[in-house]
């Protein structure tokens, strides 16, 4: 999985940075496939802003979590797209498949 992390008028620190590919990388365990992610994270005002963009397979997910904490931000984008990855590979399944060749042998 490749995550390009960037900052808008901000600087990323190499711990801030290993939080965020460290959070990230949990979502390569939902794929076989090389995933390609670009996080931006923002500060506006008092809130701090985290977002992504992730390359999946047929599908581009894009999530983005607010919070008053940039690595409580990095956490909220996490579970976004954890939950947004599965409803996409539910969506993807074909829950179909065995019904078919049931229905052909009742008939049959």
């Amino acid at each position: 999985m490749r995550i390009d992390i960037s900052g808008h008028q901000m600087d990323i620190t190499p711990a801030l940075r290993d939080y965020a590919q460290d959070k990230l990388g949990r979502l390569a365990k939902h794929f076989e496939q090389h995933l390609d992610t670009r996080m931006i994270l923002s500060v506006d005002k008092l809130d701090h802003k985290a977002e992504a963009t992730l390359h999946t397979p047929g599908k581009t997910l894009y999530a983005d979590a607010m919070a008053p904490d940039m690595y409580a931000a990095i956490d909220l984008l996490s579970d976004k797209l954890d939950r947004l990855v599965i409803k996409q590979k539910e969506k993807s399944k074909d829950h179909h498949r065995g019904e078919s060749a049931a229905r052909s042998d009742s008939f049959g």
